[in-house]
């Protein structure tokens, strides 16, 4: 088993100041390994939803749940919307005696409900498939062509990972999705999520890919917030400054897995990785993925004008900005583009991360940065 101490410090961290903690990922991330570990350090009571007898353990939830002390764990809560005002009255109680760690399946209506209903009392965790700091630097390559899902990186080999991940999106498409109330023809989202996976790290064109899908710009943005909010896409917004420079305003689109990428358009192998046209892209999406998670940081964007100026990302901690390029390259230089993105968005730094095995500076603000050097990445005030 690969530890994964980080999502468990975040945890931990979330009861420190929660009675509730939302453990939050696409299904077969890790969250329900990560919950049993925890049961294992203390007394608790486990209810998974998908298992009939939970199921009729919470018949009749107020009398069930009134009575526990110490550790709750309520799994795949997505089932139950109904138990999160009852939550609510629970911990709510003088002197309550339980905490809770609920686990979801992150829907579009999930983190909705659990915000209104348990507003001020629940900590949020986004736990994500493996990252680099769990898996080690030696197995960067395979993290990035497998991606982080457990059964998918931890395949026997790359033909079975593929096979998993194939495997994974039909489930999700035919079984998931309809699971959580939505009725779209499973074809027809994943033709929609196969052009996304062609647009992958660029900026999202809802007419064009409209056109292409023969339906409705507002139908294509319902599409692409479903799958943003299963966690299979990451929507990057754009960041604004008070320039007189006209800055693009549309969202930055990529798959937050490079394992169901790489499934999508079809690369089972690394020469097929290294022979493709999206290479770069992918690249550039599995070092942002990789540098969002070690900072834990969700104040995260994307900024470019129309003028050829850009940053592939921008993080704000503590109202300071910093800056992230992705180059798949030997050598990476500075460019004039990040000149011009230290000074507009006066940035403390700037780090180009590459395939690479050395650190070395290109002026006082830029540094060129392996991603194995990613998992130790501290700035001020991230987790």
């Amino acid at each position: 088993m690969i530890p994964r101490p980080r999502a468990l410090d975040r945890i931990i961290h979330a009861f420190s100041t929660h009675p509730i903690a939302a453990l939050l990922g696409p299904r077969q991330c890790g969250k329900t390994t990560l919950a049993r570990l925890i049961a294992e350090r203390e007394p608790c009571s486990y209810f998974d939803l998908e298992n009939p007898v939970d199921i009729r353990r919470l018949s009749a939830p107020m009398k069930t749940l009134e009575e526990l002390s110490g550790l709750a764990i309520i799994d795949e809560i997505q089932r139950r919307p109904d138990l999160f005002e009852l939550l609510r009255v629970l911990v709510d109680r003088p002197k309550n005696p339980v905490r809770f760690l609920i686990l979801g399946s992150a829907s579009p209506y999930l983190v909705k409900g659990v915000s209104e209903s348990l507003a001020g009392r629940v900590g949020f965790i986004d736990l994500a498939g493996f990252d680099l700091g769990e898996v080690g630097a030696q197995q960067c390559n395979q993290l990035w062509l497998r991606g982080g899902f457990p059964p998918s990186f931890l395949a026997p080999d790359d033909s079975a990972s593929m096979a998993w991940r194939d495997d994974f999106i039909r489930t999700f498409l035919e079984r998931d999705i309809p699971q959580l109330g939505i009725s779209i023809p499973a074809e027809t989202l994943r033709r929609f999520w196969t052009m996304i996976a062609h647009y992958h790290g660029q900026v999202w064109n809802g007419a064009q890919l409209a056109r292409s899908l023969g339906t409705s710009e507002n139908t294509a943005r319902r599409y692409l917030d479903i799958l943003a909010g299963a966690y299979m896409i990451r929507v990057l917004p754009p960041w604004f400054e008070n320039l007189r420079k006209r800055q693009v305003k549309a969202p930055k689109i990529y798959l937050r897995d490079s394992g169901l990428l790489h499934a999508l358009l079809q690369m089972t192998t690394a020469p097929d990785l290294q022979s493709h046209p999206k290479l770069g892209a992918s690249w550039e999406g599995f070092a942002l993925e990789q540098v969002i998670g070690a900072l834990g940081n969700r104040d995260a964007y994307f900024w470019a004008t129309h003028g050829g100026a850009e940053l592939d990302l921008l993080v704000r901690i503590a109202d300071k900005h910093y800056g992230f390029e992705f180059k798949y390259a030997d050598a990476p230089g500075a460019s004039r583009s990040m000149h011009v993105a230290i000074e507009d968005l006066r940035l403390e730094h700037l780090w180009v991360v590459y395939p690479g095995q050395q650190e070395y500076s290109l002026d006082d603000k830029i540094s060129v940065m392996p991603i194995d050097a990613v998992p130790i990445l501290k700035l001020p005030s991230s987790k």
